[in-house]
């Protein structure tokens, strides 16, 4: 279960009363999620019914300094309809709050349920909202620059070394010089926002065929919209273990977007690239991650050639895919 940090009916209760939500009914943690502490809130609500929040315990893996980057955005993006949960802010205004040296936050609870086969109609709403959101943060005051783009994967993965990396898999040290080359040749001016940058299925509540939340904005930073797209197609788009590629899914996926934001000739032109850069970035993370987890660690390694099969397609076929 993903709680890392242990607190008492005593500290969720102090902590609750800081907040316009009614008094603490219950509080479980939530098994999801890898990096911080998740609990699913229920109060007396500050009305006449109950209320569910989520509250997160931010341990490892975020700069506490980007905080108001995180909750402001959420704040923004719900201001303007976007289907994502809003900060709750407490009594003094304060979007987080400090438990001893650790910081809390309380976010809105939206319904739903995360897909782990997605269908057409689905990715098709996933790409209007994902274009919905983009144009929604072109106004957004604040900026947070990309640490896991292009750059970085070529980095990461050079860091790795072909010995270590040819443990995981004898394939997997040719993606060093892929990484580097498609840094190198990086698609210059192309139209930014503010970018998920990890809207994986599971990153993304469902009810029926349409979207109820956008979530775990933790990654989110300033870059180009045509890549946030490549990383959500490369999630969306494939089988189990990116073993084989869902045409109508991708398709569905990339309709949808333009439905509401239709790519310019200088994205289009550029998707395949940032398709495979999409690929390398999971590539060069699950990597690093593999060769730093102890063999004996009680932690399912996540293998880095699901996404190098995805990358070998956006290679070979990327060209033709996007130019339709």
């Amino acid at each position: 279960m993903a709680v890392y940090t242990q607190l008492t009916s005593a500290d969720l209760e102090e902590l609750i009363g800081h907040y316009d939500v009614g008094q603490l009914v219950s509080a479980k943690g939530i098994a999801e999620g890898v990096s911080n502490s998740n609990w699913l809130i229920e109060t007396t609500g500050s009305g006449s019914g109950g209320a569910r929040f989520i509250l997160t315990m931010y341990e490892r893996r975020i700069d506490l300094g980007d905080l108001p980057f995180f909750l402001d955005l959420l704040d923004h993006l719900a201001a303007k309809g976007c289907p994502v949960p809003r900060t709750i802010h407490d009594r003094d205004g304060a979007s987080f709050r400090w438990i001893g040296p650790k910081a809390v936050a309380l976010i809105e609870f939206l319904p739903g349920v995360s897909v782990d086969l997605p269908s057409p109609a689905q990715a098709h709403a996933v790409g209007r909202v994902l274009a919905q959101m983009h144009l929604a943060a072109m106004d957004f005051p604040k900026t947070r620059a990309n640490a896991l783009g292009a750059d970085a994967s070529a980095k990461v993965l050079a860091e790795c070394g072909t010995q270590s990396l040819a443990l995981i898999d004898p394939a997997l040290p040719a993606t060093i010089g892929i990484a580097a080359r498609i840094a190198a040749g990086w698609p210059q001016g192309l139209p930014q926002s503010v970018i998920h940058s990890d809207l994986f299925p599971d990153n993304v509540l469902m009810r029926g065929d349409e979207v109820s939340a956008l979530i775990d904005f933790y990654f989110a930073c300033n870059d180009a919209m045509a890549y946030d797209l490549a990383v959500t197609h490369a999630a969306w788009s494939f089988t189990a273990g990116g073993r084989a590629f869902r045409h109508d899914v991708g398709a569905a996926l990339l309709a949808g977007y333009q439905q509401i934001r239709p790519l310019e000739a200088a994205e289009r032109s550029a998707m395949p690239v940032l398709a495979q850069a999409a690929a390398l970035r999971f590539v060069s993370s699950r990597a690093q991650d593999w060769l730093d987890t102890p063999a004996d660690a009680l932690v399912t390694r996540k293998d880095p050639m699901d996404f190098v099969r995805r990358l070998d397609f956006y290679a070979a076929q990327g060209p033709a895919l996007f130019a339709a």
